[in-house]
């Protein structure tokens, strides 16, 4: 009993993590970075972006590569060195298309060498 139990718990949790870190319709890469690591821990590992790519834009195959190209090797510092936002207010989203990984109009890809 208490076998089936626990496993019944871990799918729980499973699908409540899955809902949680889902993105939402026509949200941004950095939006839905923003949104989701107020709620789950950086893991140091592109996780939520790679989760973000799978969902919404899986033909960016490139899109890791990247993010570690503009200094982004986890989720949170993606949103460190990579989107850097317009204001201190980055919702709600502003939106971008299906398929899209690039920033809404509260985000600004920052590049290498650029000052801000």
């Amino acid at each position: 009993m208490e076998n089936s139990l626990t496993l019944e718990a871990e799918k729980i949790v499973r699908n409540l993590a899955t809902t949680l870190t889902a993105p939402l319709d026509a949200e941004c890469l950095p939006c839905y970075l923003d949104r989701v690591l107020r709620d789950v821990p950086c893991d140091n590992t592109l996780r939520l972006t790679q989760r973000y790519r799978d969902a919404v834009a899986p033909r960016a195959t490139g899109l890791e590569r990247r993010m570690r190209e503009g200094g982004g090797y986890c989720d949170c510092e993606v949103l460190w060195n990579v989107y850097w936002a317009f204001s201190d207010t980055v919702e709600p989203c502003q939106g971008v298309r299906h398929g899209s990984t690039k920033p809404c109009g509260l985000w600004h890809r920052h590049h290498r060498g650029e000052l801000w």
